[in-house]
């Protein structure tokens, strides 16, 4: 069943303990933060609107309020300029906010969740799959039928034993 843009948006300020999000995409571009990341391929400063932006304040509303916010993405490298461009600005900003990141990636090992869809997962009961189009247009979202939330939570589990922390992939592969 769809859900409507608002009631999707309620789920990031209602939720009592944790949402996760898993990542699939390499090119997210096409749904939010355009100017940013304009400003990111012409090699200038991040824009002040995109530093304090309303995501940042849910995370760090949520974080502080003692909810965790974490996920995982799925990628492989060399990275697309997108990815740099959401991992290089968009992580480590939202780190500061307390969202917490990992990585999987698949360079050098199979990846154990192909085909499966981004998603959010609220409280371990509510589960969003998301659709996107060409450059990760952002399409729409579908609630997950009530009695389905353990398949996605079987999806997250399997994607949090595969990642490692951010900051330690960042260490690692981060482009120069």
């Amino acid at each position: 069943m769809n859900i409507a843009p608002e009631d999707f948006g309620k789920l990031f300020t209602e939720f009592e303990r944790e949402a996760f999000r898993l990542e699939t995409l390499d090119d997210y571009s096409k749904s939010g933060g355009v100017d940013a990341y304009e400003a990111f391929l012409a090699g200038k400063p991040q824009p002040e609107s995109y530093k304090s932006s309303g995501w940042v304040t849910t995370v760090r509303d949520a974080t502080q309020a003692g909810r965790r916010m974490y996920r995982v993405h799925i990628l492989n490298r060399p990275l697309s300029d997108y990815l740099r461009f959401e991992l290089g600005w968009g992580y480590v900003r939202n780190q500061g906010a307390g969202e917490e990141f990992f990585i999987l990636d698949t360079t050098e090992q199979v990846n154990p969740l192909d085909g499966v869809p981004d998603f959010w997962a609220f409280d371990e009961r509510v589960v969003v799959s998301m659709k996107y189009g060409d450059a990760g247009a952002f399409l729409g979202a579908e609630i997950a039928p009530e009695g389905r939330a353990q398949e996605w939570l079987e999806r997250r589990d399997t994607a949090m034993n595969h990642a490692v922390p951010f900051p330690e992939w960042w260490d690692r592969h981060k482009p120069e």
